[in-house]
């Protein structure tokens, strides 16, 4: 049966305003769910919704640095970038003043490269290092067990992706959220590092 110009006309309409609306029911669901996600806790708060635990074994909500830029870095004692600890020191020794801090989270995640204790570790980063910025307890920061707050930062930040390696660095403002993010061979006192810091710092007072 051979169809008339009027009805393919007809049945090609239909089909078109079916693809429509399903392009705009598909869209509609997706700005629902960024919606609902962007209206949770962690999304408002940003790294201030969560609580994490410091190397000796406190916990510590982030929110207590509310009003201060951070740099939030996973850290290893045995690894390639380790030197990084020193300029981070520097980097934290010239600007804490101007309301910064340095997170250090320790993970054994990437080859057994920070096999020691909580204790071993703290030890090593202040006699190497002579680090003065906050230690936290060792974390896994990719896989099945990550933390809360390493969940946030690479499924739900604005620099979502999975952490490469060791010292892979979060730059937060001064309002909890995350501006920027540099991969581990981006040293602390690298020039696009530090403007970036210099942006995300709390207005003087």
């Amino acid at each position: 049966m051979r169809l008339g110009r009027v009805q393919l006309f007809v049945i090609l309409t239909v089909i078109a305003l079916v693809s429509v609306m399903q392009a705009k029911a598909k869209s509609t669901g997706k700005a629902a769910m960024s919606e609902t996600k962007s209206s949770s806790p962690a999304a408002a708060q940003g790294v201030y919704a969560f609580t994490v635990t410091t190397i000796d074994g406190k916990t510590r909500s982030l929110a207590d640095y509310r009003g201060r830029a951070l740099l939030i870095v996973n850290t290893a004692s045995r690894c390639g970038f380790t030197k990084q600890y020193a300029s981070l020191e520097s980097l934290y020794d010239t600007y804490k003043a101007r309301g910064f801090e340095v997170l250090a989270f320790p993970a054994n995640d990437f080859m057994g490269q920070e096999p020691g204790t909580n204790e071993e570790i703290q030890k090593f980063c202040t006699t190497k290092y002579s680090t003065s910025f906050p230690l936290f307890a060792k974390v896994k920061v990719k896989g099945d067990g990550m933390v809360p707050l390493y969940r946030y930062l690479t499924k739900d930040s604005a620099f979502p992706g999975d952490i490469p390696w060791n010292f892979t660095k979060f730059l937060v403002d001064a309002n909890g959220q995350v501006v920027a993010r540099f991969d581990p061979r981006t040293t602390p006192d690298s020039p696009e590092l530090v403007a970036a810091l210099e942006k995300a710092l709390p207005p003087a007072r």
